[in-house]
């Protein structure tokens, strides 16, 4: 049975349909394995299994007389926390809001359960979702399950960590800053960040929020990039204030093989260093590419330098995780940015500067956003994918002190830790659809992935691109730990 929670969610609900086994008895092979490795590894942090038991029992009844509710027809599967899961807190870590208690399911949760799905519980987070790790004083720490001392990730690092371990047989996260691509990456399995708004977010929001989040969208996690796109197929299309003018119709991907993309590799560069050995991973998908018969080229740039890009992210980003922030809290960035000397041009001064910009200041970055938006479609015309690294290094010790004196080594150099942020940020400011896929584990034994990207829209090209490289090998390796 063991092998069964390390299945792909697609070959899950296909034993579910051929009857091979039910929903009831793989949502029972879940909680036991949440039960049993739970409490090491600190991923599912809320539990309705109650509810997910009356839905599993429907589902095999519906099975039993001749109905079929869709491509994830009884499959278990949880939640990021920051996703409305009626009767339950959505607190995103902070004890301001353990008393929101969601009255209806997240948009993206009724999909899903339309679709056939049952959901049994949620994984954790960072405090209001902006870590590479996910610990918060509302639920503890979470680990990785390759090293239970790293981090797994985040913001949806408990998404991915639970992936890894086989407690959970689908997941859905959210991405920003890399919130659902680093956790793939550290944890070893898939994830997509789709084009931005193409998930519709309602219900993924602080109480009472309605309006979506510039750069940050929803996606899935999943144990296949098959999985991957069955997920976002289900949840994607416009929310019912676009839906009299607006429908879902992505242009499937063009090409049958690995032979048949235009590939761009960007494997490092001096604005955000990357290891050796994350370079070395992306030097051999670049390279599978190019012994299909893939054009491979590895000077491709876009037509504008990392450091315009990572200067637009940053100021884009940060002026909108501020929003998040409580009325007090801003009006203290507000006090000490007053206070701040214009020769203090580091890090740190200008995030504070970012975090309380005007709007005349948003309008101009976000200016110049829309050319870099316009360079990308330009630059895809000649390219359907950009491969790089998701994350400089492969997953890091926790460290729980102050994160403005955090640092990561790299090439046993330290770098400043939010410097990670550019192999993300570079695509989402850009609203780029994102695959991480992974390449398995490093001599450490932690897993490694690379990142494809695509343009607007182009979310099937790097699905396709995904599917063809899990078909030649860089499949799901489940985590050793949590193998019984």
């Amino acid at each position: 049975m063991t092998q069964l929670a390390f299945e792909s969610a697609t070959i899950l609900v296909q034993k579910i349909k051929q009857r091979e086994i039910t929903s009831v008895a793989l949502l029972e092979h879940f909680l036991d394995r949440v039960d049993t490795h739970n409490p090491t590894l600190n991923a599912v942090v809320v539990d309705v299994r109650e509810r997910a038991m009356a839905r599993a029992k429907a589902a095999d009844e519906a099975l039993a007389n001749g109905e079929d509710w869709g491509p994830l027809h009884g499959l278990p599967m949880t939640i990021k926390e920051s996703y409305n899961l009626k009767g339950t807190p959505t607190t995103w870590g902070t004890p301001d809001w353990k008393d929101n208690i969601a009255s209806e399911d997240a948009l993206a949760v009724q999909r899903l359960e339309t679709a056939g799905a049952v959901v049994f519980g949620k994984t954790n987070i960072p405090l209001m979702l902006s870590d590479f790790q996910s610990y918060n004083e509302v639920y503890g720490t979470t680990n990785n399950p390759w090293e239970l001392g790293s981090t797994p990730g985040g913001s949806s690092g408990g998404s991915a960590a639970a992936l890894a371990a086989g407690l959970t047989g689908l997941e859905i996260g959210s991405d920003i800053g890399g919130s659902i691509r680093n956790p793939a990456h550290f944890c070893g399995v898939f994830g997509h960040k789709p084009t931005w708004e193409l998930l519709p977010m309602r219900g993924h929001a602080g109480p009472g929020a309605l309006t979506p989040s510039d750069i940050s969208v929803i996606g899935p996690l999943a144990r296949s990039s098959y999985d991957l796109q069955t997920a976002l197929e289900v949840m994607a299309g416009p929310d019912e204030l676009l839906a009299g003018g607006y429908k879902l119709d992505l242009t499937p991907a063009p090409q049958k093989s690995l032979k048949d993309f235009r590939v761009a590799v960007w494997k490092d560069d001096p604005i955000a260093p990357v290891d050796r050995e994350v370079i070395a991973r992306v030097e051999q998908v670049a390279a599978m590419f190019a012994d299909a018969g893939a054009t491979v080229d590895e000077n491709a740039r876009p037509e504008f330098t990392a450091e315009h890009v990572m200067s637009t992210y940053q100021n884009l980003l940060w002026a909108n995780m501020a929003s998040r922030q409580s009325d007090a809290a801003y009006e203290e960035m507000r006090r000490v940015v007053a206070e701040l000397p214009d020769s203090d041009q580091g890090m740190g001064a200008n995030v504070l500067r970012a975090q309380v910009a005007s709007f005349r200041d948003f309008a101009k970055h976000n200016e110049a956003r829309t050319h870099i938006r316009w360079g990308y479609h330009r630059f895809f015309q000649s390219y359907d994918l950009l491969l790089t690294p998701m994350m400089a290094t492969a997953a890091f010790p926790q460290d729980q002190s102050d994160v403005g004196g955090r640092s990561i080594t790299v090439n046993n150099e330290p770098q400043p830790y939010f410097q990670q942020l550019f192999w993300a940020g570079f695509s989402g400011v850009s609203y780029l659809p994102s695959t991480v896929v992974p390449t398995g584990p490093n001599a450490r034994g932690l897993p490694i992935g690379v990142q494809l990207v695509s343009r607007e829209y182009g979310d099937l090209v790097t699905l396709k691109a995904a599917q063809l490289l899990e078909d030649a090998g860089l499949h799901f390796q489940p985590a050793p730990n949590f193998v019984d």
